[in-house]
């Protein structure tokens, strides 16, 4: 061995740096035998069969799941802290936020056995920010803990409360941003928003499964209870047996919730011109049922839902989700005008108008500025638009507004008044007698597609409550239609009795209708009744009756052909013309307009104080008597009513809260000249004659424009010649034997000098 050691060492120093050779061919001369390492202990194998890869993905998942358990109960126990400290938080604010307010609306809502507390979301963000968070991250679980937290603050005050009312509700009011039906999109889902609108459907109140059980048709056990959340909710297995079904409701141990579909359509001021109004369906639950009717305009505060709809998936050949608001709290707009925002110096630029001593000229000239003249029926649409007060008594209640009824010749702009009003007016609904019959116009009870219950919908007259309801072709309604709306004109309400719906809707809207005669043009020699084919209790119902004759008249014609064509012309020169004019006659901006009639309408409440109530009498007296004789429109104590509204009306254009006698005058003179306007051209003159005491005082110059244009009719006529002149002392000759004294203040009145001039005695148009 040591010779061996020795030789290999020689060997390896006489080849540095080379390594050995192992596998060459002397390679098993270096192996040795030992029997001790050459065998293997088979106790010591494992007999286990190998892992295949899907053994080994099963135990990997296992694995991780149990990781992820951990991971969950963790996040859990963090999240019941959370939803713990919200609940207490929320108590905190009840209790303490500025001086206890919400512990006086605690006690005032146990007092009265309600159920809803009603919460603001600003005095919510001042408080605290968390809760905010949370409730614009989940707001379905957020109002939950909030509801826990209120029943936690009515326990420290009314220890048995929930004796009387099992669930306290928290309201939410005043979100800060108002979304539009027609904006809501995806990004909405799942979030607590505010939309208003107007109610057009109320469905039948219904139940809905809130805790379920159910039983096995295999071993006949009963399992649950279940809280249903989801409308297509199914158990997964029996607990007794096992099995998946098929499973039946226990209907004696399941408890149930009542809930009620609305549907709320865009309040037609806010929808622009040419689209439809987009609507939106609402579910109310607890309180929040019965709490609105077709016709009111409501602001809901909800979430944004989506449910699986089989109909549309059905129709569309793939997945389609229908949207829903689950209501929170519903806020009823009765006397606030969503549509139109005022601010303080809109105010202060409406009181300056309202001081100016021609502010009822100013309006009737800012009404329909395209439309040339037709002072009367501007003047009877500026009555309507700004209507009287509502007056609600312990026996009856006396309407406010004032339903106006133009019937006139075709061509003469009544379409046109119309569709101005559609958009000057903040609420307003337009439709035509041909195409809305009493259902259309009144409400109708329609079967719902999908729950196939009865459902209440509001028609025209119902969407138009606060605001004016506009009806083209009034003539061209059926008789049965036209009786229909006979109650909603007077009373103001809409009845209806149909598939076991009994109820009453209000429908508190002026009526601004338009027709045309029988004959295609109105004849001046028959009377108002024979013009037109309305009944008498329909006539009795219009405050004011508007006649547009359409009368030849060369200076009126040459005064109107240069009106339209002005409106149609573009050059810059002929624009500041037309602009200058109308700053001559005040006109007020359209935007300026819309805001003025609608803060009259809402702050301004005219009382009647000191009136000459022997005047109005004896007017009625001899009107009444007159309309007998002459076979005129009946006169009846409705016509005390209209006085007394148009009164109102005039003083609300002044923004007075007192009705004066040049208010009262100045609706006797409507009331007559509507009268008058609407008999027989042989009785006109005469009845202007007779009825001259209740125009002097005010109305003294109109009646002597009117004796002279009459004048120059007459001389045109007979003469043939247009360009003809009156001789101003047969002018004063005429107009005393009418009882009038003409002074020089008319002659140099601006209405005289701009339409006529004096030349030698005679008196010549311009």
């Amino acid at each position: 061995m040591d010779s061996e050691s020795e030789s290999i060492r020689n060997h390896t120093d006489s080849d540095q740096g080379k390594s050995e050779d192992l596998f060459g061919s002397n390679y098993l001369d270096d192996y040795k035998s030992l029997p001790e390492l050459d065998t293997y202990d088979i106790s010591d194998a494992s007999t286990e069969k190998p892992m295949t890869y899907s053994e080994i993905c099963r135990m990997e998942r296992e694995v991780n799941e149990k990781m992820m358990e951990e991971e969950s109960d963790k996040l859990n126990d963090a999240t019941l802290d959370v939803d713990h400290s919200l609940v207490s938080l929320f108590k905190k604010f009840l209790l303490t936020f500025e001086n206890k307010k919400y512990v006086q609306a605690i006690k005032k809502l146990c007092m009265e056995n309600e159920e809803s507390l009603y919460v603001d979301y600003l005095d919510l963000e001042t408080f605290s920010d968390a809760i905010i968070k949370s409730l614009l991250c989940k707001p379905e679980e957020t109002l939950f803990f909030l509801d826990k937290g209120l029943e936690l603050a009515v326990k420290e005050f009314f220890p048995n409360y929930s004796k009387i009312k099992q669930k306290v509700h928290t309201r939410i009011l005043n979100l800060p941003v108002l979304e539009n039906i027609r904006e809501l999109r995806n990004l909405h889902l799942n979030t607590l928003i505010k939309v208003g609108g107007i109610v057009t459907r109320v469905s039948n109140i219904l139940p809905q499964i809130n805790i379920v059980k159910f039983i096995c048709t295999r071993c006949n056990g009963t399992f649950g209870p279940y809280v249903v959340d989801k409308p297509d909710f199914k158990p997964a297995n029996c607990f007794e047996c096992n099995s998946r079904g098929p499973f039946l409701i226990n209907s004696q141990e399941t408890l149930y919730k009542d809930y009620q579909k609305i549907t709320i359509q865009e309040v037609p001021g806010s929808v622009l011109p040419g689209n439809l109004p987009r609507n939106k369906e609402v579910i109310c639950f607890f309180d929040l049922i019965d709490k609105t009717k077709p016709g009111d305009e409501v602001e809901i505060v909800g979430i944004y839902k989506n449910n699986f709809c089989f109909s549309l998936n059905n129709k569309n050949g793939f997945p389609v989700f229908s949207t829903v608001i689950e209501a929170n709290s519903i806020l009823n707009k009765q006397n606030e005008f969503s549509t139109l925002k005022i601010n303080e110096d809109d105010i202060k630029l409406i009181e300056k108008y309202s001081k100016k001593e021609n502010i009822k000229e100013i309006i009737f000239n800012s009404l329909a500025p395209s439309i040339f003249g037709h002072m009367d029926i501007k003047k009877a649409i500026a009555l309507s638009l700004f209507s009287g007060v509502r007056k609600i008594y312990k026996d009856k209640i006396v309407r406010g507004d004032i339903n106006v009824l133009m019937l006139g010749d075709p061509g003469t702009a009544k379409s046109q008044f119309l569709r101005y009003i559609q958009g000057i007016m903040h609420r307003s609904v337009l439709t035509t007698g041909k195409g809305a019959s009493s259902v259309g116009l009144t409400a109708s009870v329609q079967k719902d597609p999908v729950t196939k219950e009865w459902t209440l919908e509001g028609g025209a007259l119902v969407l138009a409550d606060g605001g004016i309801c506009m009806i083209d072709e009034f003539d061209k309604m059926n008789e049965n239609d036209r009786v229909s709306i006979h109650e909603a004109m007077e009373q103001q309400t809409v009845s209806i009795s149909k598939a076991g719906i009994i109820t009453s809707l209000n429908a508190r809207c002026g009526i601004i209708a338009a027709a045309n005669p029988l004959r295609g043009q109105y004849n001046q020699s028959i009377n108002f009744h024979q013009n037109v084919n309305l009944s008498d209790p329909i006539i009795s119902r219009f405050d004011i009756l508007c006649v547009v004759k359409d009368i030849i008249d060369v200076d009126l014609d040459s005064k109107m052909g240069k009106f339209v064509l002005e409106n149609h012309s573009n050059t810059i020169i002929e624009f500041q013309e037309k602009k200058r004019k109308q700053e001559e006659k005040e006109i007020m901006d359209q935007d300026l307009l819309k805001k003025y009639i609608v803060y009259a309408r809402n702050n301004i409440k005219p009382v009647i104080k000191e009136i000459d109530l022997e005047k109005i009498s004896q007017f009625y007296t001899e009107i009444r008597k007159e309309s007998l004789t002459s076979c005129g429109i009946p006169i009846t104590v409705r016509n005390i009513e209209s006085i007394i509204r148009m009164s109102e009306s005039f003083a609300k254009m002044r923004l007075s809260n007192v009705v004066t006698q040049q208010d009262i005058d100045d609706a006797i003179y409507v009331a007559l000249n509507s009268f008058i306007n609407a008999q027989k051209f042989s009785v006109t003159k005469q009845l202007r004659k007779k009825f001259s005491k209740y125009l002097i005082k005010n109305q003294e110059d109109e009646i002597l424009f009117f004796v002279l244009n009459d004048i120059f009719n007459e001389r045109m006529k007979c003469t043939g010649i247009s360009n003809v002149s009156v001789d101003k002392n047969d002018f004063e000759k005429v107009a005393r034997g009418q009882g009038f004294k003409i002074s020089k203040m008319f002659y140099q009145s601006k209405k005289f000098l701009n339409g006529y001039l004096i030349e030698g005695g005679k008196i010549k148009r311009i």
